[in-house]
């Protein structure tokens, strides 16, 4: 595995916070998601029992489930560490990436081919256009909500932007 590269945004910008609030939806409350798993806010996964590690109090209204979002995406930037260094990421390609580890875990996202293809240098654009449908199943089984999500994140990826986001932020 290529050295880890740490000089990456830890942020997102609006585009994908709003992706990510889309296709997450907006619990108050900690709530099963369509899989099983607690989570609360805007995809938050609880990590204890009542989501008592939320420093918000429930019902969350929409702007502590926002706060609670951006409390939350660094944690999804991990992507910057599985990636060499070399590749040239905009916010818009960074942000699509985030969305989706924010969905398919850090685990995932390190061993993905995704992450393979671009240490090897093929074109970012290409790369995620490829591989992002391929995650489109929970449980075992495809979901239409995620075929949409992977649609929207490739979308966003493919909108232009001047401002990088890896290796260094603009």
């Amino acid at each position: 595995m290529p050295e880890a590269h740490s000089g990456y945004c830890k942020s997102v910008n609006t585009a994908t916070l709003d992706l990510i609030k889309e296709f997450e939806g907006f619990v108050p409350s900690p709530s099963p998601d369509p899989i099983g798993l607690p989570t609360v806010g805007y995809g938050h996964l609880c990590q204890s029992k009542g989501c008592k590690e939320v420093k918000y109090s429930f019902p969350l209204t929409k702007a502590t489930a926002e706060a609670l979002l951006k409390d939350d995406i660094p944690k999804y930037t991990c992507i910057g560490r599985y990636l060499n260094g070399q590749v040239e990421l905009n916010q818009n390609q960074w942000g699509a990436l985030v969305s989706w580890v924010f969905n398919v875990g850090c685990g995932n996202a390190k061993s993905s081919t995704l992450v393979k293809r671009l240490n090897a240098g093929e074109n970012p654009d290409t790369v995620i256009d490829e591989e992002l449908p391929k995650w489109n199943r929970a449980g075992g089984n495809v979901m239409e909500g995620l075929k949409n999500r992977r649609a929207a994140e490739v979308k966003l990826a493919q909108t232009p932007s001047s401002d990088q986001a890896y290796p260094k932020c603009s």
